[in-house]
């Protein structure tokens, strides 16, 4: 059984599930699904969604609220810590000429869907461009677990594009991130609120990591250090985190975020086996065994979400479908082969060994899954409305890049590796 749950949970099963359900159920009830989604958890709450009402602005907290803005800020803490220790730790992936490749790349499969839907947007006039134009990061993101499963899937474990997938999907993530924060802000910027989540980071840095390791300089044992580890835990970065998450609120970025700045400040290892990796769990410094402790409560979550945004009528299909649809199947796997050749050939950063230059499109057709991040991106691009659901449909149907991907494998006679 527990071998079962593992499955569903590293490969984010329950996310599908969600997301099946809420379809069936918009398309059989669109009425009673959207109660559900926009339920009144609490009126006249300190979170929520922000509205004026006597003049006076008060939130909301609904069902919606509660898992897009609350509980899907520990799925982007958790890609974060990925980010981080690919970039900080002395192996990290994102470190070094190694990785400058898949990096390139990843630019390109990063402008590639923006060129091809804001392109395609201007082919339908300017009142259907400027409708449809704020859409535009949608194709630009990556489903982490989905793309990896279906890369194994295409190219065996051993497979030196498996890596390189992996890694550019870390690095997508942490573009996706950037463009969250910077192009999308859940309301009117109030950025004096981020000296909030800034100064509990600086705290909680300095008092239960910094402070602890300085007093124990040249002590083996540590017990300053194994205090703080043992009595307190995680608690004082929870503390943090709440906090960083209601100054993220108030200063009008999205909330989801708001736990990014508390990640750096929790004490890590020196090394990093990779999300998916079965070594990782072996690790016990207080950021993985965070992520530990996460990691099932996320995927229940991913549940939730999958449930909450999935849920769009089959007649919301229209222009927008097809804009996040084309941007995600031609655009990523065009930049990401264009940008990794630059880097490979021209460049002269050339590809880990045994892979081709040719295995580079596969990669972009299985990095054009984009699913999770690309449903969360259209929830916040768009107002709730037609628009917003034709857009989520195309995130839905970027699915179809698995089969496209296994395709294109095939044609390009992908030597599976499977050690």
């Amino acid at each position: 059984m527990y071998r079962v749950w593992n499955f569903i949970t590293n490969y984010s099963l329950l996310l599908v599930g969600g997301a099946v359900i809420a379809l069936v159920w918009a398309n059989l009830d669109p009425g009673s699904y959207h109660d559900f989604v926009e339920f009144v958890i609490v009126d006249h709450f300190f979170i929520g969604h922000a509205h004026v009402e006597d003049g006076h602005v008060v939130r909301t907290l609904t069902v919606h609220y509660l898992v897009n803005d609350v509980l899907m800020a520990f799925f982007f803490a958790i890609a974060a810590k990925e980010v981080w220790e690919a970039i900080i730790l002395e192996n990290g992936s994102l470190r070094g000429r190694k990785a400058l490749t898949p990096l390139i790349a990843t630019l390109g499969g990063m402008a590639g869907p923006v060129v091809v839907y804001l392109g395609l947007a201007m082919l339908l006039g300017p009142a259907k461009f400027g409708a449809y134009a704020n859409g535009w990061a949608i194709p630009t993101a990556t489903d982490i677990a989905f793309s990896y499963l279906v890369g194994r899937v295409v190219f065996g474990a051993g497979h030196a594009a498996v890596r390189f997938l992996l890694l550019l999907a870390i690095a997508d993530d942490a573009g996706g991130l950037i463009i969250l924060a910077v192009f999308y802000p859940s309301g009117e910027l109030a950025p004096q609120w981020l000296a909030l989540p800034l100064g509990v980071a600086a705290g909680v840095f300095v008092l239960f990591n910094w402070l602890p390791r300085w007093l124990d300089r040249g002590k083996q044992l540590r017990p300053n250090s194994t205090w703080v580890r043992q009595r307190l835990s995680f608690w004082p970065y929870a503390v943090a985190g709440a906090l960083s998450w209601f100054g993220f609120q108030e200063s009008g970025l999205h909330p989801a975020l708001g736990l990014l700045p508390i990640i750096p400040t929790m004490p890590h290892a020196d090394r990093a086996f990779g999300i998916f990796a079965e070594a990782e769990q072996y690790l016990t410094d207080l950021l993985n065994h965070t992520e530990h402790l996460l990691k099932h409560p996320v995927e229940v979550i991913l549940f939730f979400f999958g449930l909450c945004n999935a849920g769009v009528e089959f007649s919301a299909i229209s222009e927008p479908t097809w804009l996040v649809l084309a941007g995600l199947i031609v655009g990523k796997p065009v930049g990401i082969l264009l940008f990794g050749w630059v880097a490979a050939r021209p460049m002269g950063l050339g590809l880990p060994a045994g892979m081709r230059v040719i295995d580079l499109l596969v990669v972009g057709c299985v990095a054009a899954i984009g699913f999770t991040v690309a449903l969360f991106v259209a929830s916040v691009a768009f107002d709730p409305g037609p628009v917003q659901d034709a857009a989520k449909m195309g995130a839905l149907f970027s699915f179809g890049a698995a089969l496209l991907a296994i395709v294109a494998g095939r044609l390009a006679r992908v030597e599976r590796q499977t050690a």
